[in-house]
């Protein structure tokens, strides 16, 4: 009797001993389970979030930028725009890059923001374009407005090839830039007795001449402008887009895209591009 209750007894020790290892063997699955989920690796990011996430180097310089940072990407953003106004008009790239520059603030002055107008260009009566009101020598005066800045580039050189006080300009040497500083003050661009001054400085310390030598080492050779090169028509009495691009074999589309028209709507002695203007 002794021996079987003996028996008994470690036949319960050895089943007892066996739920005990099995629980163990289920707590070790479960927390390498655990660990498993741990170890997982983040999703790694798409092309498009992690350009999103990359910091962009074609941008221009932020707010808090030295002043030289500014020029220099103003000038190379601009520098190409205005070697085609000198290839097309006569007026020297560098002359045209300092107004630029002097003028618009580099491209952050408050009218060249909201106007992008970047040579200050008054209305003045013959403009029929779009129209901002800005403090300057007198409180809101009428400055012209562009869709784009190229269109202000182009308006620049056209303020100055068809307007009769600015002839005597166009006698001097592409490369006298002093000469063209001083011309432009004379002929009445500028109210400020040192905007010559002004101009010259910039030219001599960002080494603008380099442009214009560019483009006296190509194919430039006129002194003066050439009205046939000009490739403008002024809206007259009885015009339309139509007739007007019939006459000099273009399309209505073509001649609204050249000018940044959004509609057909064109008023007498309003001036009218006939090429594209480049924005190299």
């Amino acid at each position: 009797m002794l021996t079987r209750s003996f028996t008994i007894l470690l036949l319960c020790l050895i089943i007892a001993s066996s739920c005990t290892s099995k629980k163990r063997t289920v707590t070790s699955r479960q927390n390498t389970k655990k660990e498993r989920v741990v170890r997982t690796n983040p999703p790694k990011k798409t092309d498009k979030e992690e350009a999103e996430s990359t910091p962009s180097t074609t941008d221009s310089p932020g707010p808090d930028a030295p002043y030289k940072d500014v020029v220099a990407h103003y000038i190379d953003t601009y520098s190409g725009i205005a070697m085609e106004e000198m290839l097309q008009y006569g007026i020297p790239a560098s002359i045209t890059l300092a107004q630029g520059i002097l003028e618009s603030g580099a491209g952050r002055g408050e009218l060249t923001r909201k106007a992008n107008n970047h040579f200050g260009i008054k209305c003045h009566r013959e403009w029929t374009g779009e129209r901002v009101y800005h403090d300057d020598d007198e409180l809101q005066e009428c400055f012209r407005k562009y869709i784009d800045p190229k269109y202000s580039f182009r308006d620049h050189s056209l303020f100055l090839t068809q307007r009769s006080r600015y002839q005597d300009l166009f006698t001097l040497k592409k490369d006298d830039y002093k000469g063209w500083a001083k011309g432009l003050r004379k002929a009445g661009y500028a109210t400020d007795p040192k905007y010559p001054d002004k101009l010259i400085s910039i030219i001599e310390r960002y080494g603008l001449t380099k442009y214009d030598q560019q483009v006296l080492g190509t194919t430039l050779s006129v002194t003066k402008p050439d009205s046939t090169k000009i490739g403008t028509h002024t809206v007259k009495k009885g015009d339309t887009l139509y007739a007007i691009a019939r006459r000099f074999n273009l399309t209505v589309e073509t001649l609204k895209e050249f000018n940044g028209l959004t509609s057909n709507t064109i008023s007498v002695g309003q001036v009218l591009y006939l090429h594209p203007v480049k924005n190299q």
